[in-house]
């Protein structure tokens, strides 16, 4: 019987799921939408894994990162529950152990992440404006009329350079809208908006940082290669995109449930495929108890309470 670790990234736009070997190598994964139901979609995913493999696989540890990663970790049973940083990090030292300096896009955020002998020194993170995301791609694409698969390769046929203005959705929106009315053409506009998204990025994410190379880019945007060519063309260098792009985080927290179960010798505390069949119920209270008023998130496993967080000084956390 083979042993294997299941790494669970849950964001508001996607909920990825990988499988990976005492190696760290890939098995298995998978992207399902989340659509605002992120118990659903892992409890899909799950069933999908366990139909897939085919012989009898000894799953030695769990790892959920995202968004989601408190509530999906209790559903599971994860053995370590990290955030994004950490999950992308991780990942991105051990396909390119050198890495300096990180740039992740996902749907909804962006991060940017400086490492220094393999160890995290810098971050920050970007959830607050949709330029530069994913959604806000999706959306121009359709407004368009293009695939969003077409999108990046269009911006590298581009005969002009045009100048679109990038700090805000509305602003580049009503940019475009007014280059193509002077009569620039779609792929022109196209491989201004990606200059215009990666250097907000770069002035937002990157300003007082030091970026230097190796430079690895990653999250579903990475297979914009419009994108890619307008980081290089940004930072002067060439920018690596690993082959899992798009499931790093998911690959990040597998990796560290690996290290934690060799480091702790101890056995993993997933609740096994059979979690899919169990009635979990998230819900959510404000603690009176003080003047910080903390809302607090319970979960309920068959009417029983089986993990509570959010409050600031342990009081619901630490009852259980």
């Amino acid at each position: 019987m083979k042993d294997f670790y299941i790494g669970i990234d849950v964001g508001s736009v996607s909920t990825n799921i990988v499988l990976i070997d005492e190696k760290c190598d890939v098995h298995y994964s998978a992207y399902i939408r989340t659509n605002g139901q992120p118990l659903d979609s892992v409890k899909k995913g799950l069933k999908d894994l366990q139909s897939t493999l085919q012989q009898q696989a000894n799953i030695k540890g769990v790892g959920t990162t995202g968004s989601g990663r408190q509530l999906i970790g209790t559903m599971v049973g994860a053995d370590v529950i990290k955030n994004e940083i950490t999950a992308h990090a991780t990942a991105t030292v051990h396909v390119v152990p050198d890495v300096k300096t990180i740039f992740e896009i996902g749907g909804q955020d962006s991060k940017i992440i400086i490492v220094d002998n393999q160890m995290v020194i810098d971050f920050a993170m970007n959830t607050v404006c949709a330029a530069g995301t994913g959604s806000f791609l999706d959306h121009q694409a359709e407004r368009l009329g293009i695939p969003i698969e077409e999108f990046g390769a269009m911006a590298l046929k581009a005969d002009r350079d045009v100048r679109i203005a990038g700090r805000c959705t509305v602003f580049a929106e009503s940019d475009m809208i007014a280059k193509q009315q002077f009569g620039f053409s779609k792929s022109e506009i196209i491989k201004g908006l990606c200059e215009a998204l990666v250097r907000n990025y770069i002035n937002n994410l990157g300003r007082g940082k030091k970026l230097e190379p190796p430079f690895v880019f990653q999250g579903g945007v990475a297979a914009n290669l419009g994108i890619k060519t307008a980081f290089e063309k940004e930072i002067g260098h060439e920018v690596i995109i690993p082959k899992h792009f798009n499931i790093m985080g998911a690959i990040g927290t597998a990796i560290l449930a690996k290290e934690y179960i060799g480091e702790s010798n101890t056995k993993t505390r997933f609740r096994g495929f059979e979690t899919t069949d169990l009635s979990f119920q998230p819900s959510a209270f404000e603690c009176g108890g003080c003047s910080n008023n903390c809302e607090v998130i319970k979960v309920e496993m068959d009417s029983k309470v089986v993990a509570m967080w959010g409050d600031r000084c342990g009081k619901w956390t630490n009852s259980l």
